[in-house]
């Protein structure tokens, strides 16, 4: 082991020395080979970044991995229980949704039925535009039309999301101005609003009166916009919390006016809260074919499609490497050439085959290493120089940092061409006669 740690220290000194003998020769071999491990880089950062950028999103939309989650129907038991269960509980949320119009009383909402607000309108067809609500579908009457029919106005309809906690756990939501809704105080008896990016274009466009009509209140509560948040929805949509909608709530809302369903979102360690969930439920009459709690898994959902198209780029990326591969063989081919003389000296003084193989090897190994250094640093600083340019279009480039994996990757790339450009160039001068000295 004493001689092989020899032999291997000689090859790396010798070959440094080499490299600083010829730099010019070593920066050719490096601008031919720099392409090629650049490319092995970007192509493993952007994997890397897609990856982060996807599950960014389906944190935001679906959940973080992990996370515990079912949905429930909405009857007046399930959302009575889960209301109580999970009350005051850091590691749970009960999420229950509604349709709510803010604006005016009695008038056909800017965007019927919580559409976009690039998508204006209602539910067209032969007979003109129409209104649908739980009664059914009309005819919209601009003029007035008649008795009953709803007339377009200053109003818009959103979907409200109330909870029992923070939802933002399980949902990392991006704040954009303004605060979140917090848990710890009393209830206040005008309900505090946070909208979503959609929800907040809307307001900006069109100018409504602050009045709320939910199906099921006793009467139309004031509500109170604290902040705008990012959550990766296209629809307008709001979250307010559950205690201080209750306020306004009847004890005998009918069932269908608890919206379509629940949604509970647990932490991964809340395995007895879930447990105790599921025994409440059952207990006042919830079937448990309706309770099915499941992992959200948003990364093995998507790992074999990011793992396809990283493979197809690493495969294109390959071939620019083998065209630095091919440089760093010409050049070597031409340096073992030059020196000639020197080798068939240093096999006449004692110095092994090995060594001289390993002294070649070790100036297109360090070649390969020094531009995959360069390749890296290159590729950080165009991340970060993305992340503060882009930052507004792609929050998630904000806090990116170069993956580690891609450097790993450059790295092996550079060793790899090293070793395939500098393989038959050192077999050629382990193989450089003796007697060439006595020639020379």
């Amino acid at each position: 082991m004493i001689r092989l740690s020899g032999r291997f220290r000689s090859a790396l000194i010798i070959g440094i020395q080499g490299i600083r003998a010829r730099k010019m020769r070593t920066f050719l071999s490096m601008v031919s080979l720099f392409l090629g491990v650049l490319a092995v880089v970007v192509v493993q950062a952007g994997a890397e970044t897609v990856e982060q950028a996807q599950l960014a999103n389906l944190a935001v939309q679906v959940g973080k991995d992990g996370t515990r989650q079912a949905y429930l129907p909405g009857s007046p038991e399930s959302v009575r229980v889960s209301n109580e269960t999970l009350a005051n509980r850091p590691d749970g949320v009960v999420i229950a949704t509604r349709q709510a119009i803010v604006g005016e009383p009695g008038v056909v909402p800017v965007n019927p039925g919580g559409t976009p607000f690039d998508q204006p309108g209602g539910y067209g067809g032969p007979g003109g535009p129409m209104y649908c609500d739980q009664y059914g579908c009309r005819p919209i009457s601009p003029g007035g039309g008649d008795a009953g029919t709803p007339v377009p106005g200053q109003a818009i309809e959103l979907t409200l999301n109330t909870l029992t906690g923070d939802i933002r756990q399980f949902k990392p939501f991006r704040q954009v101005s303004g605060e979140w809704l917090e848990f710890t105080s009393a209830p206040s008896l005008a309900p505090r609003l946070v909208l979503n990016l959609e929800a907040a274009k809307g307001f900006n466009r069109h100018q409504v009166p602050a009045e709320m009509r939910i199906d099921g209140t006793t009467a139309n509560p004031t509500p109170r916009i604290i902040g705008v948040v990012d959550d990766g929805s296209p629809q307008p949509v709001a979250y307010s919390r559950t205690d201080e909608l209750a306020n306004w709530i009847s004890p005998n809302t009918a069932a269908s006016e608890f919206g379509p369903g629940l949604q509970v979102m647990l932490a991964p360690t809340a395995g007895e809260l879930e447990r105790l969930l599921i025994l409440r439920l059952t207990a006042t009459g919830t079937p448990a074919d309706q309770i099915h709690f499941e992992t959200i898994q948003a990364r093995e959902n998507i790992a074999r499609d990011l793992a396809l198209i990283r493979w197809i780029f690493l495969g294109m990326a390959s071939l620019v490497l083998l065209i630095g591969v091919a440089g760093i063989l010409n050049v070597g081919l031409a340096t073992v050439g030059e020196r000639v003389e020197e080798f068939a000296l240093r096999r006449a003084v004692g110095t092994s085959r090995l060594l001289l193989a390993g002294i070649v090897l070790a100036e297109t190994l360090l070649t390969g290493l020094l531009t995959a250094t360069a390749a890296i640093g290159a590729s950080a600083l165009a991340l970060s120089a993305a992340g503060a340019l882009l930052a507004d279009q792609a929050p998630f480039l904000e806090d990116m940092v170069f993956p580690w994996r891609a450097g790993v990757a450059g790295v092996i790339a550079g060793l790899v061409a090293g070793l395939l450009g500098g393989l038959i160039p050192a077999i050629r001068a382990a193989r450089i006669p003796i007697a060439t000295v006595m020639r020379a």
